[in-house]
Parts: structure tokens; C-alpha cells; sequence
């Protein structure tokens, strides 16, 4: 059964994505402030991923956004494997179609 445990102040949060960038691991801040190493972990990648976004000039996407985006990848390869069917019946059915009909006697 997991417990709630309420987020951390983004504050507190900037304060360990510092530590670890000085040079202290996520397991050490773990056990010296009682939040989870992944969490800090987890923290630092996200800072990694905003710090990317703006020096290229781009927002990153929020929540909202990457939940569309793998609702419409999804999309993408469910509606590619149906085309793939498709065209793949298509020629079954040519190629039948071809052993069965006769030539035409157009005299």
C-alpha cells in the first residue's frame, strides 16, 4: 500500500538538483533530507531536459502535451498497420482476381 507523500517545494527540489550538480549523489541527499533517491534523480533529469529546451529555444512539453503525443503515436502505427492490411489484401486479391478471369474475345 503506498502512502501519499505531498510534493516537495519546487524550491527544495532546485536546492537538490544543485547539490547533486556540485558533486553529491542522489543516495546521499536521500538519506541526509528523507525524500527518495529516484525523486532527486528524477528531479535533475527534468531540470536537464528544461536547461536543453532553452538553449534551443523551445519549450519543453507539459503533461498534457506528451499524454497527446503518445495518444496520436499510437494513432500512427495502429492506422500504418491497417494500411499495411489493407494493401496487403488489396494484392492477394489482384493476384486472385488474375488466375481466375479469362481473356476478353473482343472480335
Amino acid at each position: 500500500m503506498r502512502r501519499f507523500v505531498p510534493p516537495y517545494p519546487a524550491e527544495f527540489q532546485k536546492q537538490m538538483v544543485e547539490l547533486v550538480l556540485g558533486g553529491q549523489t542522489p543516495a546521499e541527499l536521500s538519506r541526509q533530507f528523507g525524500c527518495s533517491a529516484q525523486a532527486i534523480s528524477n528531479w535533475v533529469a527534468e531540470d536537464g531536459r528544461k536547461a536543453a529546451a532553452k538553449a534551443f529555444g523551445k519549450q519543453g512539453l507539459d503533461a498534457s502535451e506528451r499524454e497527446e503525443l503518445v495518444r496520436l503515436r499510437r494513432t500512427v502505427a495502429r492506422l500504418e498497420q491497417e494500411r499495411d492490411i489493407l494493401a496487403k489484401a488489396t494484392a492477394w486479391f489482384a493476384a486472385k482476381n488474375e488466375k481466375t478471369s479469362t481473356p476478353s474475345t473482343n472480335s
